[in-house]
């Protein structure tokens, strides 16, 4: 996807935050992830490696313990987290929390390096589908880690949140009222001020498509001003595949980077962090809860590349599992998931 590079706006700084400690629960496709809210995680970016973060290395006891030597103790430990760093799945998140300031840390890492547009997005049932009972309520929640995140990363003290509607960012301003980022709607006749150094519209939608178009277009304008959707829901299923939306997806979508992207797999995950490449994983069937990577590449796979990625998987194992097994698989996954991540 194109991205625009002008100009730094502000003097903003990227510090990220390199460790965690809490275990990843499994992606899945078709069901809805649980976050926790108490915990406030720091999740890693792309190249950046994750110690403890999976049941594996959860209440071992230390393993320099019973060593006498202290040279040979520090050698081991040092072996042992060059072990853990060379982990495939070391760059992914360990919760829904971790995802979200993950998402904020490569949106913040685009911006600073000059980025104009970008798409952070965490494909999970939970924040696609609001209807369900406090689902709304707790993307509100995840979005305030979001800009909270994004101003500590960036230091730019004028970032303008621009919600879908004009009654959830009056309370959403009522309710968070220590939050140092402006609020505004789509529908505002000003959802912009002069002053305002990063806009982030969250989860605008395709009913509001011709106001979000109109915006960026604005914030192109001297002077250019970045602008990062979070978890835009500009495509919508009822209204199908046709030529609006490949108009969509070729004239506007494209000029926006995808810097984040989490999309869980009934048997495995695609992932990107920028300035990270995108990469497919699958489940490591000898480790529960764990991923191999099976490719990385510059662009986001298509589905019928993510078919031919998973299909030589099959056919490098020594006994590749049969379409029953690979469906049976599925349900396994979502089950042991479910149960994980509701402790």
């Amino acid at each position: 996807m194109a991205s625009f590079s002008l100009p730094s706006f502000c003097s903003c700084s990227t510090s990220i935050n390199t460790t965690t400690t809490s275990r990843f629960s499994h992606y899945f496709s078709s069901s809805i992830l649980r976050g926790s809210p108490g915990l406030r995680l720091q999740g890693p970016c792309a190249n950046i490696r994750t110690r403890a973060k999976f049941e594996k290395f959860e209440g071992q006891d230390d393993p320099q313990g019973n060593l006498d030597n202290t040279t040979s103790s520090s050698l081991e430990t040092q072996q042992q987290t060059v072990e853990v760093e060379e982990e495939d799945d070391s760059c992914l998140p360990s919760d829904l929390e971790g995802a979200v300031r993950q998402s904020s840390q490569a949106s913040a890492t685009f911006v600073s390096s000059g980025g104009m547009r970008a798409i952070a997005e965490l494909l999970i049932p939970q924040l696609q589908f609001l209807d369900e009972e406090g689902a709304q309520s707790e993307l509100w929640e995840l979005s305030r880690i979001f800009l909270d995140t994004l101003m500590e990363e960036t230091g730019c003290q004028r970032v303008k949140a621009i919600f879908p509607d004009a009654g959830a960012a009056a309370l959403l301003k009522y309710r968070w009222k220590d939050a140092v980022f402006g609020f505004s709607s789509l529908s505002d006749r000003k959802p912009v001020e002069n002053e305002d150094e990063i806009v982030v519209m969250v989860v605008p939608d395709y009913q509001m498509l011709e106001y979000v178009e109109r915006i960026a277009s604005n914030l192109s304008d001297d002077p250019p001003r970045p602008l990062i959707m979070w978890n835009p829901r500009l495509v919508s299923e009822d209204v199908g595949v046709g030529f609006n939306v490949r108009k969509l997806r070729r004239y506007f979508l494209s000029t926006f980077t995808t810097v984040y992207s989490m999309r869980p797999l009934p048997s495995g995950a695609v992932f990107r962090c920028y300035p990270g490449l995108w990469k497919v994983f699958y489940d490591d069937k000898d480790r529960p809860n764990r991923y191999l990577l099976a490719k990385e590449q510059v662009n986001r796979p298509d589905a019928e590349e993510i078919e031919i990625i998973f299909g030589d998987v099959d056919e490098k194992s020594d006994n590749g599992p049969s379409l029953f097994v690979r469906a049976a698989g599925m349900f396994s996954s979502l089950n042991r998931f479910m149960k994980i991540i509701s402790k």
